[in-house]
């Protein structure tokens, strides 16, 4: 894959007018390089993981992104990773710098694999990730995981698919 290149991202397949369908296609099992990749950062506040404010970081935060022409629709992801139970880290894809937002570059390598259900098997599919990077020969550095749907839509579409991100060494 192209350097700083995501998988399609469909936009159009959006009957929630919230989060699209989302389409695994080119999302499993991929390798990605970044380079200087552009995020912005967002944190959010937790209970033993499971966030209480995204309703309001997430809006706020795509607001400032869209204000700032920064987001390309067909190529975009959101890395979750949680340092602490009671705090999240969110990094969001984006084309360039975002006014009033903390700026983060990533660089290196990293595998993708798709899960699908409910997010309370993310400790499960973390470990799954662990095993299929070591499968690959590698070592995982840091896994961050792209929700895809939020629970309303996951509902309405009856898949609640995840994708993790393993940071690779």
């Amino acid at each position: 894959m192209e350097t700083n290149a995501l998988p399609r991202y469909d936009m159009g397949d959006n009957p929630t007018n919230c989060c699209p369908r989302f389409n695994t296609e080119g999302w499993d099992e991929q390798e990605l390089r970044f380079k200087d990749k552009l995020f912005v950062k967002a944190k959010t506040r937790s209970v033993f993981h499971i966030p209480v404010n995204m309703g309001t970081v997430f809006p706020k935060t795509f607001d400032a992104i869209d204000k700032a022409h920064a987001r390309r629709e067909d190529e975009f992801i959101v890395l979750s990773h949680d340092p602490t139970a009671w705090t999240g880290e969110h990094y969001f894809s984006v084309t360039g710098d975002v006014p009033g937002q903390e700026m983060v570059k990533m660089t290196g390598d990293y595998l993708t694999k798709v899960f699908e259900g409910p997010y309370r098997d993310v400790p499960r599919w973390e470990k799954e990730m662990q095993e299929f990077v070591e499968r690959k020969g590698k070592r995982a550095k840091k896994t961050y995981f792209f929700y895809t749907t939020c629970p309303k839509c996951a509902k309405y579409y009856g898949k609640n698919y995840v994708v993790a991100v393993s940071e690779t060494e």
